[in-house]
């Protein structure tokens, strides 16, 4: 037992968070289910009929048919390319992940008001290069910027797609930048990670005329939606509104800030971004407090980030949301689609608690949370009944 818990010390931060997601999500399911908290097994779902939507895909489509054309989900992201592979090699590679993943393949049909999943069994996404080498080097790097939040705007049609754009700037004989947006719909951030992570696996590949070392898929994102709907039914929808019931039941809070102008009557998206780091011998010691706690960083962070809306806002219960990859099963971690959930996190600050204590609270919250991940968000506004208001978002107000 002493060396189980010696090998899950050595792990990361992220690998040790993800252990304890599963473990969590394991004891809860066998709760759920009655059984050793196994999951029903997948399996490709028959292809000659109407493939479904999951979820989280049906909130984004129900969103993009309210206001068509909306670049709001757009995922965009740029990487830097130095070597000797040529923008035909890099169309080549584009093109073989394209081919790996359906959901890249994949548009949505609208037959009579009801979304469908269409996948081309053939696609070939074409790789624009736009020549950057010529101009100076200030005046380059302002282009490339100019060019990729332009890309990022872009909007794209969910039923004629391609759901996925990429543009090459070539900087130089052997620097390029690779310009690549995804909708939502098809894709979330560890998505991104894994597409330029076979990006490199292909161009090693490619360069030593080795076979890529990528495993094979055996499932594909349509797959993981039909299983979806087939599973989260009956008993374990039922307990998995429970829990959220039994967290998120009566009068929710609204985060009350001290803000220097009155919040107005309908929120808009107009913000801005603020970037913090923090020293390494801090985050040393948030780590050791971590270990010493039995918390993940996450949580640890988390509880802090509450103390310091409990310190400007006087109030003692809090509700934060957080995404979470929604990668449990072993079968998706390879696999690019639209995971991502997100989760409603309500810490009970009363009682003036040590950071210690706030620490125990905030991590049984979080643990909970995730055994209970599977639950999407719109399901549990539309079951919990939450009273809109076009003045802020229901359930939580702060990320």
């Amino acid at each position: 037992m002493s060396e189980i818990a010696g090998r899950i010390e050595q792990l990361s931060p992220e690998k040790k968070a993800l252990l304890l997601l599963r473990l969590s999500r394991k004891k809860a399911l066998g709760r759920a289910n009655g059984q050793a908290g196994t999951l029903p097994p997948w399996r490709p779902a028959v292809r000659d009929g109407a493939l479904p939507l999951s979820f989280a895909q049906q909130r984004l489509w129900f969103l993009d048919q309210l206001v068509p054309g909306s670049p709001a989900y757009n995922i965009a992201s740029a990487v830097r390319l130095r070597g000797s592979l040529s923008p035909a090699d890099i169309e080549q590679i584009i093109n073989a992940i394209v081919a790996r993943h359906e959901a890249l393949r994949t548009t949505f049909a609208n037959v009579e008001g009801v979304p469908y999943q269409q996948i081309a069994p053939v696609l070939t996404i074409p790789l624009p290069v736009i020549e950057l080498g010529h101009r100076p080097a200030g005046e380059r790097e302002a282009e490339l910027r100019r060019l990729a939040a332009e890309e990022a705007r872009r909007p794209f049609d969910l039923a004629s797609g391609p759901l996925l754009r990429t543009t090459l700037l070539r900087l130089a004989e052997e620097e390029h930048v690779l310009l690549l947006t995804m909708h939502h719909i098809i894709s979330d951030g560890w998505s991104m990670g894994l597409f330029f992570s076979e990006v490199a696996a292909f161009s090693q590949a490619l360069l030593t005329g080795q076979p890529d070392a990528l495993p094979s898929l055996a499932v594909q994102y349509a797959d993981y939606a039909v299983w979806q709907r087939e599973w989260l039914a009956g008993t374990v929808l039922a307990e998995q509104l429970a829990y959220w019931r039994a967290q998120l039941g009566g009068p929710l809070p609204v985060l009350a800030l001290p803000t220097d102008r009155p919040r107005p009557a309908i929120q808009s998206d107009r913000g801005a971004h603020e970037s913090l780091r923090l020293p390494a011998e801090l985050s040393r010691e948030l780590e050791a407090l971590s270990r010493a706690a039995g918390t993940t960083l996450f949580m640890t962070l988390l509880a802090a980030f509450q103390a310091l809306l409990h310190r400007y806002s006087g109030q003692t219960d809090l509700v934060v949301g957080t995404p979470i990859a929604g990668r449990n099963r072993e079968e998706v971690e390879g696999l690019i689609g639209f995971f991502v959930n997100t989760l409603a996190l309500r810490t009970d600050l009363s009682g003036n608690p040590s950071f210690r204590e706030l620490l125990a609270r905030v991590r049984e919250v979080a643990l909970g949370a995730y055994a209970h991940q599977d639950l999407p968000f719109e399901k549990l506004v539309e079951e919990l009944e939450v009273a809109r208001d076009l003045a802020h978002s229901p359930i939580f107000q702060v990320m």
